[in-house]
């Protein structure tokens, strides 16, 4: 009986022990000291259900372990390893540029002609060589303006040339022979080349001066008395019968400083003298040719005028 008790007391006591060392072990593994991985298979009984653990804490890394958001991009830690010797590159302003090459300058070719506009000692000459021949165009000046196109253009008509007003090599060529016209008229007077489309101040038969002159177009107009008419300027031989010093209008148009000779057809200064003929019947002359004409009373009241 004795005996019994005593084993009794013994396996108890055993028992005893045994559930105290579990609950220490368990403890201690609570308490984070164990070598148990979190998730692992090697967890002690009883822990699984353990409200110690929250779920997905142990997923968590620990806080002394960085992460990769925790280091900066680009550290300095990070050594950077050159994959190369960049080739230095000159700078603009020290690359040689190579020159272009010059193109050559054309040679520039000696005008042939003179033209209205022009100036200049050669325009000078020309004017001089004009005035000495007798075609008039005023003073010379060196300027190629339209006095000087009606000399030209008067030159040109007594060589029988192209009537272009430009000095080119035939115009140069005929200037050079001393072409002139000749006048039919003996004594003093003006001569009317309805041919040549010149008009002529003769002094002693001989041509004084030389102008450029315009006269009936031979077309149909209406005249100032209303009848239908040809502009025509005839052919004869007439004196200068009236004389007005200044404007002189009517329906054909206006008459600068008229000397009449045949009825109302009258030698006048215009704007308008084209080297072929385009009046209504009178000889048109330039307002500085009629002014030079009155200035030296080249035609007179009671003086002849031929024309033919």
């Amino acid at each position: 009986m004795g005996r019994s008790r005593s084993t009794s007391t013994g396996t108890g006591t055993g028992r005893a022990a045994s559930a105290a060392a579990a609950l220490t072990a368990a403890v201690v593994l609570l308490a984070g000291c164990g070598s148990w991985t979190p998730g692992g298979s090697a967890a002690p009984a009883g822990a699984g259900s353990g409200t110690a653990t929250p779920s997905g804490t142990a997923s968590t890394p620990d806080a002394s372990t960085p992460t990769g958001s925790s280091t900066p991009t680009g550290s300095s830690s990070v050594p950077v390893t050159p994959t190369g010797t960049p080739t230095p590159q000159p700078s603009p302003s020290t690359t040689p540029s190579k020159s272009p090459t010059p193109k050559p300058t054309p040679t520039r070719k000696p005008r042939t002609q003179l033209v209205q506009g022009d100036s200049g000692p050669q325009v000078l000459a020309l004017q001089q060589q004009l005035r000495d021949l007798g075609y008039w165009l005023g003073t010379p000046d060196g300027s190629f303006g339209s006095l000087t196109q009606q000399a030209v253009w008067a030159l040109q008509k007594s060589a029988g040339l192209r009537r272009d007003g430009v000095v080119g090599p035939k115009t140069l060529k005929a200037l050079a022979a001393g072409t002139r016209p000749r006048a039919t008229l003996n004594g003093n007077g003006v001569e009317i080349d309805l041919d040549r489309q010149l008009l002529l101040v003769v002094r002693g038969g001989a041509v004084r001066t030389i102008l450029n002159t315009s006269t009936g177009s031979g077309r149909e107009y209406t005249s100032t008395s209303g009848h239908l008419a040809i502009a025509t300027t005839p052919r004869g031989r007439y004196t200068v019968f009236r004389a007005v010093d200044g404007e002189v209008t009517n329906s054909l148009g206006t008459l600068w400083r008229p000397r009449f000779f045949n009825r109302g057809i009258a030698v006048h200064g215009s704007p308008n003298i084209p080297p072929w003929p385009d009046s209504h019947g009178c000889a048109r002359l330039s307002n500085a040719a009629i002014d030079m004409i009155w200035a030296g009373d080249l035609m007179p009241v009671g003086s002849r005028v031929v024309v033919r």
